[in-house]
């Protein structure tokens, strides 16, 4: 059991992103040791695997180099994550056992592969005109469901988007990049590198390894979430308590030592170090959450605040709009969590500079 303070667990964190310095030096580097980037086309400021990889790797970074790996296929887009390609053959056993252990599955998950059988020839039209003419955007593949999938929200009768979320959990159609803002679908097996596939639980066992390795320390369990990637890494690591936080937790050995030679950095809402809000609160005392979805009169920080990491400590948000019409990053708050001295003012001006001048934009603060 190892025993460690709050800084050290923010230190071990903060490293395990990529957070640190000297900075990674390239796209497929990155996204290897964070193991995935969230695809969210947002752009209030920049689309969240730009503003990612930017906070990495600054602003040399280009955000074709990404399109550039997705369309070369060294990075695929799995359910709105992307992830090396190398890394598909771990979950695609889970995909060979689909629709999984009948032990392990829940009432939904039955009453999801009724559905998809009920609706097996609308699946063969899909994957017959894929195999022909694809790949192709969702909007050119053909309806025939029996059986409309039924909701109380607004999937309610998507069928065709329905369906090929399960055909992607099968194993059978995979994303292809896009056409404009049209996501486009193709058979896996022209998309998905033919990997040798490992068992289930041996899978999952590399999946908790490779999660914990980057986000270098994290609870074994976590509550799901309804986001693709579970925040818990099961057994994987060393058991740690961490001081004045409640409970067990889980770190990469290979993350206790070395020295933190921290930097200032403007993160994603989606970014890895901060997606995990109780995880965020409790080690780093940050309160933080998303509020593009609330009425502008009940937001605390801004519809696309970004968290503002100084060090080992995230210090505060960035309320910030990129106008590309008129050219300017306008800059509408600054919200410090903790008093900023000169030294974290001065740190912060320069990276709100820095990603203006990435973006193309002159700095405005109204």
């Amino acid at each position: 059991m190892h025993h460690l303070s709050v800084e050290d667990a923010r230190r071990i964190a903060v490293r395990a992103q990529l957070l640190d310095a000297p900075p990674p030096t390239d796209v497929d580097e990155v996204v290897r040791r964070l193991t995935f980037l969230q695809h969210d086309p947002i752009s209030a400021v920049a689309p969240s695997a730009d503003l990612v990889l930017w906070s990495r790797l600054g602003s040399s970074y280009h955000p074709s180099e990404l399109r550039d790996a997705i369309d070369e296929q060294r990075l695929i887009d799995h359910h709105g994550l992307i992830r090396p390609a190398e890394d598909l053959a771990l979950y695609r056993a889970e995909m060979a056992i689909w629709p999984g252990r009948p032990e392990e599955m829940k009432d939904w998950e039955h009453d999801i592969a009724a559905w998809v059988e009920a609706n097996d020839e609308c699946r063969r039209d899909i994957l017959e005109l894929l195999r022909a003419d694809g790949p192709l955007p969702t909007s050119a593949l053909p309806d025939t469901c029996q059986v409309p999938w039924r909701s109380s929200g607004w999937n309610n009768n998507q069928n065709v988007k329905r369906l090929l979320v399960q055909l992607v959990e099968r194993g059978e159609v995979a994303t292809a990049g896009r056409d404009g803002r049209q996501q486009l679908w193709d058979l896996a097996e022209r998309i998905y590198p033919d990997d040798p596939v490992p068992d289930v639980d041996e899978a999952r066992r590399i999946r908790d390894e490779r999660r914990l390795r980057a986000l270098g320390i994290a609870r074994a369990k976590m509550p799901e979430t309804g986001s693709p990637e579970p925040n818990g890494v099961g057994q994987a690591g060393e058991a740690a308590v961490v001081d004045g936080v409640k409970g067990e937790w889980r770190v990469d050995p290979a993350l206790l030592d070395g020295e933190l030679a921290g930097r200032t950095a403007l993160l994603s809402p989606y970014d890895r170090l901060v997606y995990d809000r109780k995880r965020t609160e409790e080690l780093f005392g940050f309160e933080y959450y998303l509020e593009m979805y609330k009425p502008a009169a009940k937001r605390r920080w801004g519809y696309y605040a970004l968290p503002i990491l100084h060090g080992d400590r995230l210090v505060g948000k960035l309320d910030a709009t990129a106008d590309r019409k008129a050219g300017v990053l306008r800059i509408d708050a600054v919200h410090e969590d903790v008093p900023f001295d000169t030294e974290i003012e001065d740190a912060v001006d320069a990276e709100i500079g820095d990603l203006a001048e990435w973006l193309g934009l002159v700095v405005v603060r109204t």
